[in-house]
């Protein structure tokens, strides 16, 4: 998907350079993700109007209709929702200030709706773990330079609830050690686009062998990292990457220690621990605030989620019938 352009009948000296960092100002007004996102749903928005001999730009709001009613088969109602921000985004790009999916055209609201009350609007999450199954899966990791990162990787994502994004982009100029534990700057990440940043702290822990804190230290002793990002590929020779890790290699890596610890990898992923370390606090009685404030979350919406699944035994109706 291109940027708009600027069209200007006379240019002023010195005005090609501006336009250029609007431009590019522009562009980085979305990450790169996003971009991709948009760009592939628009490729596929197109490859259905050309096999139907229909408009793709501008597109009617009777063409998006019966696009998302073909795709309801095949996708979530939040996927659908964003194919139809794609079809705007570009619409907006190409310069039509109408888009033909937005939900002021009748035939697109109700067919969303119906949509909807079709095949459900419940996004599917990965499953949280929780404090007993991180002591089995760090208890697992072998005393090898794979198993130290491993365990440094989960314990500290977990005890952060990190993403897998903000995880994998931990830098060593990102940590400081202090006599209380561990704080860490977290530069930017996925709700905090303009990267105004948030630091993060991981007290020691009560049990030495699942302390973040010490288990972090012990991985940058042996790595002889002191530079540049924290968790690294390793391979089986263990030879240490000078690259960091893609964001995708942190469930990966979840799932094969999980594996080793007898847990069944399937339900499992990088935001696992994320979600766990919610659940868990949740589950102890951690106060919403404190919980958000270690997430970073900036609204109680999306946390209501592990929160509830969390209140679910412990403050349960059920409890208390005394069978």
């Amino acid at each position: 998907m291109q940027p708009p352009t600027f069209s200007l009948a006379t240019r002023a000296p010195g005005l090609e350079e501006l336009i250029e960092k609007a431009r590019s100002y522009i562009h980085a007004a979305k990450s790169p993700a996003t971009l991709r996102a948009y760009r592939t749903d628009f490729e596929d928005f197109t490859r259905f109007c050309a096999e139907h001999n229909l408009a793709n730009l501008p597109a009617t709001a009777t063409t998006v209709a019966l696009y998302i009613t073909d795709r309801a088969g095949s996708l979530r109602a939040a996927t659908i929702n964003r194919r139809l921000t794609s079809i705007t985004k570009a619409h907006q790009a190409a310069g039509f200030e109408e888009s033909p999916s937005s939900s002021h055209h009748f035939v697109v609201s109700e067919t969303l709706k119906g949509i909807r009350r079709s095949i459900g609007t419940a996004q599917e999450g990965k499953a949280p773990l929780l404090t007993s199954d991180i002591r089995r899966i760090v208890a697992a990791c072998p005393e090898t330079f794979s198993g130290l990162r491993d365990r440094a990787l989960i314990l500290v994502g977990f005890a952060g609830a990190f993403r897998r994004s903000e995880l994998a982009g931990i830098d060593c100029a990102h940590l400081s050690f202090t006599k209380d534990g561990l704080v860490i700057d977290l530069c930017r990440s996925k709700t905090d686009q303009e990267a105004a940043g948030r630091k993060v702290g991981i007290p020691f822990g009560k049990d030495e062998t699942t302390c973040p804190v010490r288990a972090l230290r012990r991985w940058l002793a042996a790595s002889g990292i002191t530079s540049g990002a924290v968790f690294r590929g390793v391979s089986r020779h263990g030879r240490l990457s000078r690259r960091g890790l893609h964001k995708d290699c942190v469930g990966w890596i979840l799932k094969v220690a999980a594996s080793r610890a007898g847990l069944k990898p399937e339900p499992l992923g990088g935001h696992s621990l994320r979600a766990g370390c919610v659940t868990q606090a949740a589950m102890n009685g951690v106060s919403e605030r404190d919980i958000m404030r270690q997430t970073g979350h900036k609204s109680a919406e999306m946390l209501a989620r592990y929160i509830r699944i969390g209140e679910m035994f412990t403050r349960n109706a059920a409890a208390g019938l005394g069978i």
